[in-house]
């Protein structure tokens, strides 16, 4: 027996996350039960349940979101999860994060800054440095490609406009969206977002590729330069 003296099979079958999921359903578990399964296994010294309530735990204000950017080096320094398990983890994240993405896509406006936001906000919400993504459309407002271009600090002077019309002119689009994040969580432009965007768009301009917006992602929250009228 683990040293918390609980084993999961000292449960009822009805409350253990595995049959609850069959009975009920994945919604029918809390975070720390779909944690113990993508675990599957505990430590000599605690079940896979304990383990996962402490792991959220360790997560900020026992966040779960805080999970996703604990990254492989901070989950492996938690005890109990070693790489295999990290790596389980990570995935499950990702793949999480890919279904939203594809979903968002399915029914995306992309004449809709707030929509668009909402689309790029799982994968750049929690990012540590920043990152600059380009969204090219066609004449109809339909995806062609989209690619993240820069990652790092931004500044005007870094972002390429040579670089991303060569994609856009190569993928025949008529409009772009350019997209970035702050990790600070405050997404309000900096002299450098504005002298970017103005960059951008004149280059645009001139090979006949209009730049629609300028989007900035922060922690649930974004700023569009076309919604504040700064195009």
């Amino acid at each position: 027996m683990n040293k918390d003296g609980f084993r999961m099979k000292d449960l009822p079958q009805e409350a253990r996350p595995y049959e609850k999921c069959i009975t009920n359903g994945a919604m029918s578990l809390s975070d720390a039960e779909l944690l113990a399964i993508l675990l599957r296994t505990g430590t000599k010294e605690e079940s896979s349940i304990t383990l996962a309530y402490r792991i959220l735990s360790e997560c900020a204000d026992g966040d779960l979101a805080a999970l996703c950017r604990l990254g492989a080096d901070k989950l492996c320094r938690i005890k109990g999860i070693g790489k295999v398990k990290a790596v389980q983890l990570l995935s499950a994240i990702e793949l999480g994060r890919r279904l939203m993405t594809a979903e968002l896509r399915e029914r995306l406006s992309f004449t809709s800054p707030e929509q668009i936001a909402a689309y790029f906000m799982p994968r750049l919400k929690d990012e540590k440095q920043e990152n600059v993504w380009i969204l090219l459309l066609d004449g109809k407002c339909r995806v062609l490609h989209e690619e993240k271009i820069y990652e790092g600090t931004v500044r005007a002077s870094l972002i390429s406009p040579r670089e991303i019309f060569i994609t856009a002119l190569e993928k025949e689009a008529v409009y772009l969206f350019l997209l970035h994040n702050h990790p600070s969580g405050d997404p309000t432009p900096s002299n450098d977002d504005f002298s970017m965007t103005v960059r951008i768009r004149d280059s645009g301009k001139l090979v006949g590729i209009e730049l629609l917006d300028h989007i900035i992602i922060g922690d649930q929250t974004y700023v569009s330069f076309c919604e504040k009228g700064f195009m």
